[in-house]
């Protein structure tokens, strides 16, 4: 009788895992051997697949759009955590006192997280117009401008969809720093108030070190964001103008699934992408273990 009660718990368990297996080996493990298959072959979405061996991996070596987009994204997340980071913690700290009104505000700055990045981009372009953009027409009005400024452009084009990015990001990781932060016991602030310790005090020496494990989670995350993120940039810049807003992802969705704004890449290019799917993934991949490598080496100095 145990047996068979046994082995009805685990087909229970096998019955309610099956679906989420399924979904997990449709969307996740056969792209991944099917990218691994394509990547050696000449393939444009038509006609029949023809063995190229390493040639796709030759021609991405000397592909100047690849390597400027990959620059483009290490300025596009580096500038992105820079900011959206500290930010998110000293809001996450003033947000976590007994303030009046904080829950209100807590809403407020987590609102754009679950807004679609799509529909951030919108108005956010409509902000930022060069013409006729709210923005422009503010500064003029104010006369801190005599015409509008390009924000879009080709010299502020990478720092407005910086600065959008941070506006969308930073509430999602203040949430996770006051989660981490409610776990602090009181207990050792209110000893450290007691031996005199100061405002600035407290924050470095107490609350950031209690606070290490969920740092380092929330810095994981938006790294490996930051570098993957590229759909609010394909609906503002469509990463322009003259690719300077053009992150890695961006010019890999343009391979796979080419349009016709896409000026970069006239056709569909599957082969190819896939070599450039397996490049950018290795890029995120060395990255994400280097900071891995690194946040050890800091815990043992620590």
């Amino acid at each position: 009788m145990g047996l068979m009660k046994q082995w009805r718990i685990n087909a229970a368990g096998a019955f309610f895992t099956m679906p989420s297996l399924l979904l997990t080996l449709v969307f996740t493990v056969y792209p991944i051997f099917w990218v691994f298959r394509y990547m050696f072959y000449d393939y444009k979405g038509y006609g029949t697949p023809r063995f190229i061996g390493l040639d796709n991996f030759r021609t991405l070596l000397s592909d100047h759009l690849l390597w400027d987009s990959v620059v483009n994204t290490f300025v596009y997340a580096g500038g992105k955590l820079v900011v959206t980071l500290p930010l998110a913690l000293i809001l996450a700290v003033i947000l976590n006192r007994a303030l009046k009104g904080r829950q209100l505000l807590r809403a407020i700055f987590f609102l754009p997280t679950i807004i679609s990045s799509a529909v951030i981009a919108v108005v956010f372009f409509i902000v930022f117009n060069s013409y006729n953009g709210i923005l422009n027409q503010f500064l003029i009005k104010l006369g801190i401008a005599s015409e509008g400024v390009e924000w879009l452009g080709p010299k502020y084009a990478m720092l407005t969809v910086i600065l959008i990015a941070i506006w969308g990001a930073v509430g999602n990781y203040m949430i996770l720093f006051i989660a981490g932060l409610q776990n602090i016991p009181n207990d050792i602030n209110e000893s450290a108030e007691l031996d005199g310790a100061g405002v600035v005090q407290k924050f470095w020496y107490i609350t950031v070190p209690m606070l290490g494990p969920v740092l380092q989670m929330v810095i994981m995350l938006a790294i490996i964001n930051s570098l993957k993120s590229y759909e609010s940039i394909m609906v503002l810049t469509d990463g322009g103008p003259i690719g300077k807003t053009e992150v890695m992802f961006l010019y890999l969705y343009r391979l796979l699934f080419p349009t016709p704004s896409a000026s970069s890449v006239l056709e569909q290019q599957i082969g190819y992408g896939s070599a450039v799917g397996f490049v950018t993934a290795l890029i995120v991949g060395v990255v994400t273990a280097l900071y891995f490598y690194l946040s050890r080496k800091l815990n043992r100095v620590m």
